[in-house]
């Protein structure tokens, strides 16, 4: 795990966003990635559409070289736009991806608890997401305290709480 780094995101990061979406979307083994017009449909293009509003964080994961290999981001949303993982107006949604030749060297645990950090410093006091329970991410979830709240198709949504974090 040496060399890797974790950076605040730029207005230069946001293509890499978007490129950390489309990795955030778990397609089961054997099963074919979507083509990348799946990001223009309204109910994925949310967690990155007109990023920089009030409340957006996101952290980039970068190689010894500063190239970007992996992303989290959290993004507030209410009642009139609910998400995957959507609890109430004051509970951040998180996405996170790592390219996939960077998975399994712990930088998705690297991306995490800073961002737990960092939520928590930005006086946040829970956090959600939506995972699909095959998706082996699950258990780093359930490592860093989020539990099951609810089940959304045949994701489930899961949440922590920062207060003792």
């Amino acid at each position: 795990m040496t060399g890797y780094k974790i950076r605040t995101a730029t207005e230069q990061d946001i293509d890499f966003l978007w490129e950390m979406l489309y990795q955030a979307i778990f397609i089961a083994e054997g099963d074919v990635k979507p083509s990348r017009e799946i990001l223009n449909q309204p109910d994925l293009s949310k967690y990155v559409s007109n990023w920089g509003r009030q409340g957006d964080i996101a952290l980039i994961a970068t190689d010894s070289s500063e190239n970007p290999v992996g992303a989290i981001w959290s993004r507030l949303f209410d009642e009139t736009n609910k998400t995957y993982g959507f609890i109430d107006k004051n509970t951040p949604v998180l996405s996170m991806a790592v390219l996939p030749e960077y998975r399994g060297l712990g930088l998705g645990t690297l991306l995490l608890n800073e961002m737990i950090r960092t939520a928590k410093d930005s006086g946040f006091t829970s956090l959600s997401l939506s995972v699909d329970p095959n998706n082996p991410a699950l258990r780093l979830y359930e490592r860093q305290g989020f539990v099951k709240v609810g089940i959304d198709g045949t994701s489930w949504d899961m949440m922590t709480t920062l207060e003792n974090k």
